[in-house]
């Protein structure tokens, strides 16, 4: 069968179960955060249609920006992680930048991102992106509110232009309650092998929450532009929230399945007198476990 006769439109390819019937089934009730058993069955699915996206990003040579933004402790990582998990990464690449150095500093605000842009037929996942200059720079001072103010007026025309040039661009902010990032930074401050997740950055971010909001509102009355606006996920569940913005993302993107067909294993040709070496003449890592 050919791929043009296996193609299928996005309506047919995935149909999410009906989660609130199984929650209703559940103990806990809908109120309740997502099962784990039910997220796992729907990110199961989920999988497999990223992978056919991705099949078609290559194949049709499309381009495609995914940013994440959003509070400390949204859950921005782990919704990345699972994007990502069954993408080849060789067409799927996540840029989470750090601080520029003095050399970067004196270049087009816009630059260092710039040079991480995808080629046809490649995404690119931005964990944090230019829009650090509308918050956390913003607000912990350092840049100047004259650079504050291009930013945010050079921001609308940046983001134009790429979509005019044919780059689609998504962008996601992680909304998660106050209770609820308290939660979890002192899980994270309980947790030895997750401690390295919680800077002194983060700590000041939250002393500052709502200078963060006010940044945030007027961050998003200026860029909330048509070509290209601003999706929030409601993150005080994670399971929730990560199929939620998977489902989102594969909704706007007109893949096709493009997903090769299964092969047949070739036989092995003969190895005619090859022998292997002695087992005692290699190393070989201890069968502890």
């Amino acid at each position: 069968m050919s791929k043009s006769s296996r193609k299928k439109t996005k309506e047919d390819l995935y149909e999410p179960s009906n989660l609130l019937e199984d929650l209703a089934a559940s103990s806990d009730g809908p109120a309740s955060k997502l099962e784990r058993k039910i997220y796992e069955k729907e990110l199961a699915k989920l999988h497999v249609e990223l992978v056919k996206m991705q099949y078609w990003v290559k194949h049709v040579g499309y381009r495609l920006i995914i940013v994440f933004e959003g509070r400390d402790a949204a859950g921005k990582g782990g919704t990345i992680k699972r994007i990502t998990e069954p993408l080849n990464p060789r067409g799927c690449q996540v840029i989470a930048l750090g601080t520029p150095s003095d050399h970067q500093k004196t270049q087009w605000y816009f630059q260092r991102y710039v040079e991480h842009f995808p080629s046809a037929g490649e995404i690119v996942i931005f964990d944090r992106s230019w829009y650090n200059r509308a918050g956390v720079e913003r607000v912990m001072g350092f840049c100047t509110e004259a650079q504050t103010n291009e930013f945010l007026y050079s921001c609308p025309e940046f983001e134009q232009m790429l979509v005019r040039a044919g780059i689609v661009l998504i962008k996601y902010w992680f909304s998660v309650s106050d209770e609820e990032q308290e939660i979890r930074f002192q899980s994270r401050i309980d947790d030895p092998t997750r401690r390295w997740k919680l800077s002194p950055m983060d700590l000041e971010s939250r002393r500052r929450w709502v200078d963060f909001s006010k940044a945030k509102d007027e961050m998003f009355a200026h860029t909330n532009i048509p070509e290209a606006p601003w999706f929030t996920v409601e993150a005080d569940d994670k399971r929730r929230a990560r199929l939620n913005c998977i489902h989102h993302l594969l909704s706007k993107i007109p893949y096709e399945d493009m997903t090769p067909e299964a092969i047949k294993l070739p036989p092995r040709k003969s190895g005619g007198n090859y022998q292997r070496p002695p087992l005692n003449e290699q190393f070989f890592v201890p069968n502890i476990y």
